[in-house]
């Protein structure tokens, strides 16, 4: 048995640092799936042993918790990844990173309330208080990470927890206080640059990106997190607000309510300068060297999370449109291919019955609705095909917002690109194929009042859209040639684009 350092005697296998790395030096080094379950396991079994002394109950939790790091990297780069898992993969992974980040969460909370509640007997602890606190913020976002990559609803208690952590820390004045949150962690944070960082992030994502970006996102407020301020009095450049007496999901400024004592405000003009030059610098093709990631990721890829972070910051999003209450049936495909296969260009292979949806309430831009869990196999981006009951034509919609509530449904929101739309095949103007297939499928979106005229959007199938590669095709009879303007939109499984159009006589062709 193990004695002194904790006090009363344990026979707990981690009862002293000594032991406890013997074990973690014989986790498998080449399994990095099966190190962090164990790690987990460990983790879980430290955090209640009340017999422990709390600071070496602490620095266990540390040990493990640093040890996990590595683990931790290799498997987060398995998981967000742009390609589609296969379901089993997918599910495996999120479970072990899930899990280690809510038992980490639990354990250092635990260590944090067992030292408000021993009084001067948790004095040893008082030292490391700013990193234990930091650390538990930062698990906290983590478990609120891998929640959102499933569009789970985020538990009240989590709100709860955050606020209680970071009210202590401005109460004993160590918020601010720099410090190294992992040995392999580049530069410095402090419990209010977590604290800022989680409901940045948080407020800028809610439900509208994909994992990926959504993973992206994360770690470029991470690389910029000194611009992140957080106040205790609201300002012109605040972004976001979250209650410290009231906490919940932090919620958008309004410029023209009175600030409350309890509120705390996170300010990100400043980052709008480090984007900037950041798009610049992967406009030119390269990640950043000093750009961690948590992997390699392709410059476009990277530079669309970017730029949706700069967006939200210059102009934040607002409804366009009012939505109205209303009862409306659906027919509905998802993927552009089984949309293709619902226009005349399709070969029409697919003898697979459109899902049924009832929408909940609908506006001039978009609608929403609710649907089980089950069998919802639906994503932020991904493309639908849309018939209303009693219409004859299809139209098209991108998923835009997910969240999955406590009752295990599925509120989804889409946004309208075209309530009819076109079947047509598109070849390369002037032949010589240049890998483009001749008569490819691709979808013509009827325009909407007010879109520019002489300019048509099309959807072509993903990676086909070429800035420097006119196209042709017909369509009611006519003959035309499509100069391409911008790609709008880069989807799973399609390219959205827009092109100049040119109808062409016959002699022209």
């Amino acid at each position: 048995m193990f004695s002194g350092i904790f006090g009363k005697k344990s026979d707990h296998p981690m009862a002293d640092l000594k032991s406890a790395q013997s074990i973690l030096d014989d986790l498998p080094k080449n399994d990095a799936h099966k190190s962090l379950m164990e790690i987990t396991e460990w983790i879980e079994s430290v955090a209640q042993r009340s017999e422990f002394k709390l600071d070496h109950q602490f620095a266990v939790l540390r040990l493990l918790d640093e040890t996990a790091q590595s683990c931790l990297r290799k498997l987060a780069r398995e998981y967000f990844v742009p390609h589609e898992l296969q379901k089993f993969q997918e599910n495996r992974l999120w479970l072990t990173l899930g899990n280690f980040f809510r038992h980490s969460t639990d354990a250092y909370h635990l260590v944090f309330e067992r030292y408000c509640n021993e009084g001067k007997s948790a004095g040893a602890l008082k030292p490391n208080l700013p990193l234990l606190v930091a650390r538990a913020i930062h698990a906290l976002a983590g478990r609120m990470k891998y929640a959102c990559a499933h569009y789970d609803l985020i538990e009240s208690e989590n709100w709860q927890k955050l606020a209680q952590l970071y009210l202590h820390a401005e109460q004993q004045q160590y918020a601010a206080v720099p410090l190294q949150l992992y040995a392999a962690t580049a530069g410095e944070s402090s419990v209010q640059s977590e604290f800022g960082c989680l409901l940045g992030w948080y407020g800028c994502w809610a439900g509208t990106l994909d994992p990926l970006r959504m993973h992206l996102i994360e770690r470029i407020l991470m690389h910029c997190r000194a611009g992140i301020s957080v106040s205790a009095e609201q300002s012109p450049d605040s972004l976001f607000s979250f209650d410290l007496n009231q906490p919940a999901a932090p919620l958008r400024v309004n410029v023209e309510a009175n600030g409350q004592p309890s509120r705390r405000y996170i300010g990100m003009k400043a980052l709008q300068p480090q984007l900037e030059g950041l798009i610049s610098r992967l406009g030119k093709g390269g990640v950043p060297d000093e750009l961690n990631l948590g992997g390699g990721y392709d410059a476009e890829l990277v530079g669309s999370a970017a730029r949706h972070l700069l967006g939200y910051l210059s102009e934040p999003p607002t409804r366009r449109s009012a939505r109205r209450g209303i009862k409306v049936k659906l027919n509905v495909v998802c993927s552009f291919a089984n949309v293709v296969e619902r226009t005349d260009v399709g070969l029409n292979f697919s003898d697979e019955a459109p899902a049924q949806w009832e929408i909940e309430d609908i506006s001039a831009s978009g609608f929403r609705t609710l649907l089980p869990v089950q069998g919802a196999n639906i994503r932020i981006g991904g493309l639908l095909g849309i018939r209303p009951e009693g219409v004859s034509h299809w139209g098209v919609a991108v998923v835009r917002r997910l969240l999955r509530d406590k009752d295990n449904q599925l509120h989804v929101g889409a946004q309208m690109l075209s309530s009819q739309i076109a079947g047509v095949a598109v070849s390369q103007s002037g032949g010589g194929g240049g890998g483009f297939e001749d008569g490819q499928p691709a979808l013509w979106l009827n325009a909407k009042p007010g879109e520019i005229s002489g300019e048509a959007q099309l959807m072509l199938k993903a990676d086909s859209f070429s800035a420097h590669r006119s196209l042709q095709t017909q369509l009611h009879g006519k003959s035309y040639l499509l100069v391409p303007q911008r790609l709008q939109e880069k989807g799973q499984d399609y390219d959205l684009a827009s092109f100049r159009i040119i109808e062409r006589e016959a002699a022209d062709e």
